[in-house]
């Protein structure tokens, strides 16, 4: 072997050494930390470690806060080690070293193992346990999850332990992530609020008012209440910018509530347009008060359910697989739901179209029969329809919390609505629809099928609000009073937009959906309810038609 190639064996060995080493010595600390007397120093070596980014320490301090590390000796040699979590059914287990994290070994090179009732934990006194409880928390500062640093950063700030101040300090220099950087400023700042030195606590206000935090008014306020009861420990400088920053946090509140309210107001109305929408088009097309249409709802949603129940079994409760189930489901849901509105017309309907109270009172009947049939099938309690994991949880934009699962509601209302109008306004059967509406004798006079249209509008009016009943699982309970709790709603928006018309159930939809969500924080949600109920009643004495009157519509014939 030549010179070069001895050289470069020797630094390639050297350097695997020095990385082994470098691995090694959080395990090595936290080995000789156990074998400390002095618990001084036994606590600053714990609180050293806080930056290890190594499992294995994380679980020995968590075994050894529990009591749950020993201490081998044998020939003037003590091992600090902690039992594996497997056991065998006489209760032993093998013995793991603390500073190599495998297996402790006798002098003739056997593991050994122990039962814990034979063992003697390590002492720990209150402090000790603290500074390990103090470690464990900072170690999710270094997680590569970076949603989990930014929460365990909030976390920990709202303790204001000023034991975690320099390491988050330190965790800044090397952090990259800005919305993790963002959470561990407002960790310092909080944590600094609680400093005797008022430069200090003047400048972390400032810094908590700039980025207006949120999660530091109630801490801001507290601080201003206990400035006001005793301003002779608190200075001038203090409590003017806790005023300030008080306030900008305030008004920052104030406009992200807005918007909250706002965002939560389309999504209710995204939901009332699924679900009005097919009665809409039926109501306007027939003028038949289908009371039946929550429970069509209900059979969408139900229909969800089984289709994830299937994808299950087939795929497991996680996965590609499994997520795409919903896909299935909105599709499943519309087949279905038309399947049973067809059966609703043909069986029942198409009998009562002269005849407006029997129709109602019949479909209110269907609707009784379809509960307690869902009821007989799958039992009177809610089931549960878990979200796919791209339609769960949420994303916050200034503060304003949007949930994946409205905006995919809102989305889809969207694509429901254009498509409707693409059906209504482009093809064969839109144009027979409307002239049906408009004039149901004329349309029938030039050869429109009219019994046809009733037909096939009223199953795809099903469909629509199967679909509707399928999105209504991702955001609210599914159980057999699901329709029920809709149908009202449903025609609150049908009437108040205008029998039939497209634009004003969009209108209405969104009309009622943000004044509902405005109202309630005030008033409650019986009363919002209440309140906006007589204001649409108030509304249709001045309008009867609704927003969008139809031209003209008959039945006759």
């Amino acid at each position: 072997m030549s010179f070069a190639d001895q050289l470069r064996s020797t630094i390639c060995l050297w350097l695997g050494i020095a990385t082994c080493l470098g691995a090694e010595a959080p395990r090595s600390a936290l080995a000789r930390a156990i074998l400390l007397e002095d618990l001084t120093e036994q606590a600053a070596v714990v609180r050293s470690l806080a930056t290890a980014a190594d499992p294995w320490v994380e679980q020995v301090l968590i075994a050894w806060r529990g009591g749950g590390v020993f201490i081998w000796e044998t020939n003037q040699i003590r091992v600090p080690f902690l039992l594996d979590a497997q056991a065998d059914s006489q209760g032993s287990a093998y013995a793991m070293r603390v500073d190599e994290g495998g297996q402790l070994k006798d002098l003739e090179g056997r593991p050994i193992r122990f039962a814990a009732n034979q063992l003697t934990p390590t002492d720990t006194n209150s402090k000790l346990r603290r500074t390990i409880k103090t470690t464990l928390d900072l170690f999710a500062l270094i997680n590569p999850n970076l949603k989990i640093r930014r929460d365990v950063a909030t976390k920990l700030g709202q303790e204001q332990n000023a034991e975690y101040l320099e390491v988050f300090q330190e965790r800044l220099k090397v952090e990259t992530a800005s919305a993790v950087r963002v959470a561990l400023e407002e960790a310092v700042a909080l944590t600094q609020l609680v400093s005797v030195e008022e430069g200090t606590r003047v400048a972390a206000i400032k810094r908590l008012g700039k980025v207006c935090s949120v999660n530091a008014l109630s801490f801001l306020q507290n601080l201003s209440a206990e400035a006001k009861a005793n301003p002779d420990k608190y200075g001038r400088p203090t409590a003017e910018c806790l005023r300030n920053a008080i306030q900008r946090i305030q008004g920052h509140v104030a406009v992200a509530d807005f918007f909250g309210t706002g965002f939560r107001g389309i999504s209710l109305a995204a939901v009332l347009l699924l679900a009005a929408l097919g009665l809409a088009i039926t109501f306007g097309l027939m003028g038949i008060i289908n009371m039946a249409h929550g429970e069509i709802m209900m059979v969408g949603a139900y229909t969800a359910y089984v289709t994830q129940s299937f994808f299950r079994q087939q795929f497991g409760a996680t996965g590609f697989g499994f997520d795409c189930y919903f896909i299935f489901a909105l599709l499943t849901s519309f087949v279905t739901a038309g399947l049973v509105g067809l059966a609703l017309e043909r069986g029942i309907i198409r009998f009562l179209y002269k005849r407006p109270l029997e129709s109602l009172l019949a479909t209110w009947g269907v609707s009784l029969v379809l509960q307690q049939l869902f009821r007989h099938i799958f039992g009177a309690a809610n089931v549960q329809v878990s979200s796919p994991s791209w339609l769960s949880g949420s994303f916050v934009v200034g503060d304003v919390l949007l949930a994946y699962n409205r905006i995919f509601v809102i989305g889809y209302a969207v694509l429901i609505v254009l498509g409707t109008y693409l059906l209504l306004t482009r093809t064969s059967l839109g144009l027979q629809i409307r002239a049906v509406m408009q004039n149901r004798a004329m349309a029938a006079c030039i050869g429109v099928r009219t019994d046809r249209v009733n037909m096939l509008t009223f199953a795809f009016g099903s469909g629509l609000a199967g679909m509707a009943g399928a999105c209504l699982s991702q955001i609210g309970n599914v159980g057999p009073s699901l329709g029920q709790n809709h149908i009202v709603d449903c025609f609150m928006v049908v009437v108040l937009g205008g029998v039939g018309n497209l634009v004003g159930t969009v209108s209405a939809a969104f009309g009622i959906g943000v004044t509902d969500q405005i109202l309630q924080p005030w008033l409650g949600a019986v009363m919002g309810k209440i309140t906006v109920l007589s204001a649409i009643i108030l509304f249709l004495q001045w309008r009867p038609a609704g927003l969008f009157a139809s031209r003209g519509r008959s039945l006759e014939g």
